[in-house]
């Protein structure tokens, strides 16, 4: 998945909200919104309710649409989503007093988007800056900003040779991650205990290095190979995974121990598994 279709997560008052770019804006998971706003535990219901009374918004896509996010299986699936506009309409449709707070972070969502735009380094700086204020390392943020240079570099190759953003991006990522630590991502969220969370925001140093290793070998081996067929692809994957998976073998004989950490960097594990 590149960066134009990832899910994000966005956080308003500590709560979660799912975010798509889409045409250079957002679109965000309205049952997310209306956990938000009503601190409701069936927003499934609340919405359609919500659509039951107003007959415009049961009509067939008059301003929200289904876009695949990644729900906390960590599964692509159909959500139900909104751009900024949209989401205003149904703001004011429920009754809360967090309206006005959330129209504010809404606005202020848009703004940012905006700016970088115009200035792409902005996004760069603002997560570096979100990876700070979680507790994490400079030396650690280093890395997982090259991680996500190299991932891009991924992608744009995998767009070249034709390879469709999605389920087979998936499919290839996953070829990755077993030849490099022998499991699937879902597997390593897992041992993790991650549900909805970016599995890369939760590797230590040298789990990041080893992925990057893996997803730049990759990169390398398929523009000097040109592969045209997606099975041509997942061989390549393959490959690239090898790479790492055979330097992280050796790694862990050196030291006497596996790389691979059942930690995460939730919460207070931030300041445990950086020191």
């Amino acid at each position: 998945m590149d960066q134009e279709n990832k899910t994000r997560i966005a956080l308003f008052e500590n709560k979660e909200i799912r975010k798509e770019l889409r045409n250079n804006e957002w679109w965000f998971s309205i049952l997310d919104v209306i956990t938000a706003l009503t601190d409701s535990p069936q927003s499934k219901t609340y919405w359609a309710k919500m659509k039951e009374r107003d007959k415009e918004m049961s009509q067939p896509f008059p301003f929200w649409e289904q876009l695949k996010l990644e729900a906390q299986d960590g599964k692509m699936r159909e959500t139900d989503c909104a751009n900024t506009e949209g989401i205003l309409r149904i703001v004011q449709s429920i009754p809360s007093p967090k309206a006005e707070p959330f129209k504010r972070w809404l606005a202020k969502t848009g703004y940012e988007r905006i700016q970088e735009i115009e200035d792409p380094e902005l996004a760069a700086k603002r997560t570096r800056a979100i990876y700070r204020d979680k507790g994490y390392s400079e030396a650690w943020i280093e890395k997982r900003m090259r991680g996500i240079e190299i991932r891009e570099e991924l992608t744009e190759e995998w767009k070249k040779r034709g390879v469709k953003e999605g389920l087979e991006y998936s499919i290839l990522t996953s070829e990755i991650s077993k030849a490099t630590f022998g499991m699937t991502p879902n597997e390593y969220k897992n041992l993790k205990s991650l549900k909805r969370e970016n599995l890369r925001d939760h590797m230590t140093d040298l789990e990041l290095i080893f992925n990057m290793l893996g997803e730049k070998v990759t990169t390398e081996i398929s523009q000097q190979e040109e592969p045209e067929t997606f099975n041509q692809n997942v061989k390549v994957a393959k490959r690239g995974g090898n790479v790492a998976g055979n330097a992280r073998k050796e790694t862990e004989k050196e030291l006497g121990r596996s790389i691979i950490s059942e930690g995460n960097f939730i919460g207070e594990n931030v300041k445990k598994l950086i020191l």
